[in-house]
């Protein structure tokens, strides 16, 4: 046999081999590949993953306390140099900070002392906290010591680091997300079931209340029963409060879609033969019908994050969500609710940055998923 028909017949045995791999996959490592495929669920993915670990070790990577003040409002982003002419070497540092009131207005500006630098040095000392709620530690990512302030993204109306406030803003806003997406997953699992399997009464109960949800302003909604909530409950109660309110609007779309899949599916053969073996109807559900569509509910979790963080974000803003000294990106953004304070200090738009990446990145991730689950299409 020549080389030609041995590289041939190889060929031929290895094409074998992936037929025979794509057909005997399961249903996990199927989609497993295919979003591999996949390059901006891959983007989203990191992207969701850098935002998390944010969330996580937000104390350590914030240089400043969320309400920490300093004598510097509405100061601007602070440039941050590289290069150090004088010692030429690599080396950020920042300038000091001359504070001066103009005689006319009587408004302080701000400007660079260029005769000063403050290098920026890791792993500083700064306020105590615990990380990870466990371990307590006094150790910050970065910093440039106790006789200056290094302010990336500017300063708010008091004087707060905004870079400090955004970073620990994340945890809040990011964990509504994923608190509020489990509760009302809970909900739409059941009641889309319960829906679809047993027909009826129950499906046209559920379904007309699903109908109404749907047909109401989810804004004037939201306010309705976020103004339900008493002024005086502590911010922990408050967050809690907001997350039940956006899991029981939330649940509506998951519970059409596990029901639009029951009813597609409880007729089918496997489902008569659990019957026949005396399967009680709960056990049909949750052991034989919702594991046939798991891969349609995890696309459709994904895709119902990014709508509870902009839920909170927009409740927040509106000053119906969570206040003060709670911090999370719609609090922050209670500051820019007026043209000209957008005008005159444009950086306190920059947590609007982090929802709207936030949200590319979880429907890249829901798109990248949503192609996945029909392993078999081209």
């Amino acid at each position: 046999m020549s080389e030609s028909q041995i590289t041939a017949v190889s060929a031929a045995e290895w094409e074998d081999r992936e037929k025979e791999a794509l057909y005997s996959a399961s249903q996990w490592k199927l989609m497993a590949w295919r979003l591999r495929k996949h390059k901006l669920a891959l983007v989203g993915a990191a992207v969701l993953v850098l935002l998390y670990l944010m969330a996580a070790f937000a104390p350590f990577i914030a240089p400043y306390g969320p309400q920490q003040r300093t004598p510097y409002p509405y100061f601007p982003p602070q440039k941050v140099y590289l290069y150090d002419r004088d010692t030429r070497s690599i080396r950020p540092y920042v300038h000091g900070i001359k504070k001066e009131r103009d005689p006319d207005t009587l408004a302080l500006r701000f400007s660079e002392d260029t005769s000063t630098k403050y290098y920026i040095r890791f792993f500083v000392q700064g306020a105590p906290y615990k990380l990870l709620g466990l371990f307590t530690t006094d150790r910050h990512l970065f910093g440039v010591g106790p006789d200056a302030y290094v302010f990336l993204f500017g300063t708010d109306s008091t004087g707060r680091d905004l870079f400090s406030r955004t970073v620990r803003a994340s945890s809040l806003s990011l964990s509504v997300g994923i608190v509020g997406v489990a509760l009302s997953f809970v909900l739409g699992l059941i009641l889309g079931s319960i829906s679809g399997y047993y027909g009826g009464v129950a499906d046209s109960v559920i379904q007309n209340l699903v109908a109404f949800l749907s047909a109401t302003p989810t804004i004037p909604l939201w306010m309705g029963l976020s103004a339900a909530l008493p002024p005086q409950w502590p911010v922990v109660k408050v967050y809690f409060g907001i997350t039940v309110i956006l899991s029981f609007i939330g649940w509506t779309g998951l519970a059409r879609v596990v029901r639009g899949k029951i009813l597609q599916l409880r007729e089918e053969v496997f489902v008569e033969a659990a019957r026949l073996a005396g399967a009680s109807s709960a056990r049909i559900m949750f052991t034989h019908l919702l594991p046939s569509c798991m891969s349609y509910l995890i696309v459709s979790i994904t895709l119902s994050v990014p709508s509870m963080i902009l839920g909170e974000t927009a409740l927040s803003f509106l000053g119906l969500g969570l206040r003060e000294p709670a911090v999370s990106w719609g609090v922050l953004l209670q500051q820019a609710q007026n043209v000209r304070t957008v005008v005159l200090y444009p950086w306190l738009m920059i947590p609007v940055i982090f929802v709207v990446v936030t949200a590319l990145a979880f429907n890249f991730l829901g798109d990248g998923l949503r192609d996945a689950a029909d392993p078999y299409a081209r």
